[in-house]
């Protein structure tokens, strides 16, 4: 029996992909996904489209979101994946949440201005289909549109990360108030591309012990952004936690990405993989 491909982390316009969420369906069944998750940043509203699509396109859905929590002073993103997409407490955190990238995003504008850069706030509006999903993807696409750096990638090293002069510090969820959100609705709640979170190892098992302890039960072993050390590395932790394996290309547009839909490579065998895990 051939391997499951599945694909539990990508993007859409609803938060910051660039193409919508029926585009982004198409695209994973053309390239032979046979489970599939959109995995918008703390968003819903792609899903029925997404669902649709995939339904008709004759893949699995599953509901899927990208929740922005901060750990010890570390932002840290949980996938969410199987729930129930209409729980009231996943629903009104999301609301919350997104209400304040709103604020974040005007600060941001602010200290770009600051130092020379006016007008970034309304620019990036101009790139987020959901106002209320503006985030750095969005200035960072404004920011090449005008010639400030090269590509996206660039705009990030030496603008709107930590320590640079558009980053701004946002209070996100706790990982014990985003679990909750999950756990309520039914769904399984997996760590997120662990190898792009700057911790120490010690730090990583430390958030992990946490994680697990809060009824998190899945990590993605295999990630766009990950390289084949990650992969190693991290299926050592999954074998020790006990946690399910994830696989999620965090594609966001043909032009952006790491690596395309469904074309990961595949999870170390012995490791179990998160679908097992849903209803």
């Amino acid at each position: 029996m051939n391997p499951v491909n599945f694909d539990f982390h990508c993007h859409s316009t609803v938060s910051d992909g660039l193409l919508p969420p029926a585009a982004v369906a198409a695209r994973a069944a053309v390239n032979g996904v046979d489970c599939w998750a959109l995995t918008d940043h703390d968003a819903l509203g792609g899903l029925p489209e997404a669902e649709a699509t995939a339904t008709e396109l004759g893949m699995r859905f599953v509901n899927g979101v990208e929740i922005s929590i901060e750990w010890r002073g570390t932002p840290i993103h949980i996938v969410g994946l199987a729930f129930d997409r209409m729980a009231p407490g996943l629903v009104a955190g999301l609301d919350a949440l997104r209400q304040g990238r709103i604020e974040r995003a005007r600060r941001m504008g602010d200290a770009l201005a600051a130092i020379g850069i006016p007008g970034v706030y309304d620019g990036a509006l101009a790139y987020a289909t959901n106002a209320d999903l503006i985030s750095r993807a969005h200035f960072a696409r404004y920011l090449v549109s005008i010639g400030i750096a090269k590509d996206v990638g660039s705009v990030f090293q030496y603008y709107l990360t930590p320590g640079k002069p558009g980053y701004v510090e946002h209070q996100w969820a706790t990982l014990a108030v985003a679990l909750g959100w999950i756990s309520d609705a039914g769904g399984v709640a997996v760590v997120a591309h662990p190898g792009r979170y700057k911790l120490s190892g010690g730090d990583m098992r430390k958030f992990l012990d946490e994680f697990k302890a809060l009824g998190g039960q899945g990590i993605e072993i295999v990630s766009g952004s990950h390289s084949n050390d990650n992969v190693l590395h991290f299926a050592r932790l999954a074998r020790h936690y006990a946690f399910h394996a994830s696989r999620g290309s965090d594609f966001h547009g043909p032009e952006e990405s790491y690596v395309d839909l469904g074309k990961l490579a595949g999870l170390p065998l012995d490791l179990k993989p998160v679908w097992r895990l849903f209803r």
